[in-house]
């Protein structure tokens, strides 16, 4: 009769820790820093201050209190860690993150396409579009494309996109100066933040 293999049961790791905490710091020694150094001293009855210890003995120290050892510069010699309660940092370090996540802005791009031989009715109307994109927070990204020979015309093209520049100028900045990028000479102009008043 065939022996019935047990399937090995393994957990999946949940997350890879991102910091050496702990008895998973195996260097001898380590750099101790943190703002409560002196609440620290007070509980295990033992002057620390910011400076070198022997690994385990801060480990030690790090267990009296009921928190963790955790690694936050392992490239320093010797690598500098923190007394810490360790959920609480990733916590606040997770939110940290979603603020500045909520705080960058996903950026619109709206494009405008001009011809070396844009008439003044046309140019109008698109500079109309652009005033109300950068209105609204888009950047817009401008182009004269050259089809065929009008490849000639890159100076018209650039004297376009200027005077283009320059209907803008209160709403928006060029980012760089017009430049070719194949047969297109393109300009893209950030919205200027409104001065709150």
């Amino acid at each position: 009769m065939a022996r019935l293999r047990r399937k090995n049961h393994r957990r999946p790791r949940v997350q890879e820790a991102q910091h050496r905490i702990n008895e998973h710091i195996r260097i001898p020694k380590i750099r101790l820093v943190g703002d409560d150094l002196e609440g620290i001293s007070e509980a295990v009855g033992k002057t620390i201050t910011p400076d070198v210890y022997n690994t385990r003995e801060a480990y030690q120290w790090a267990q009296e209190v009921g928190l963790d050892l955790v690694e936050i510069s392992p490239k320093a010699d010797p690598p500098v860690c923190r007394i810490i309660d360790y959920k609480k940092f990733l916590y606040q370090k997770k939110k940290k993150e979603k603020e500045i996540k909520a705080k960058t802005v996903k950026t619109v791009i709206k494009e405008i396409r001009f011809g070396p031989n844009t008439d003044d009715h046309d140019f109008e109307f698109k500079v109309r579009h652009a005033k109300k994109f950068l209105e609204e927070g888009a950047k817009v990204k401008a182009y004269v494309h050259f089809r065929g020979r009008t490849i000639v015309f890159k100076d018209r093209g650039e004297l376009l996109l200027l005077k283009f520049l320059q209907e803008l100028e209160e709403l928006g900045s060029a980012e760089a100066l017009p430049k070719m990028e194949g047969r297109r000479m393109i300009v893209m102009i950030s919205p200027k933040k409104k001065k709150k008043g």
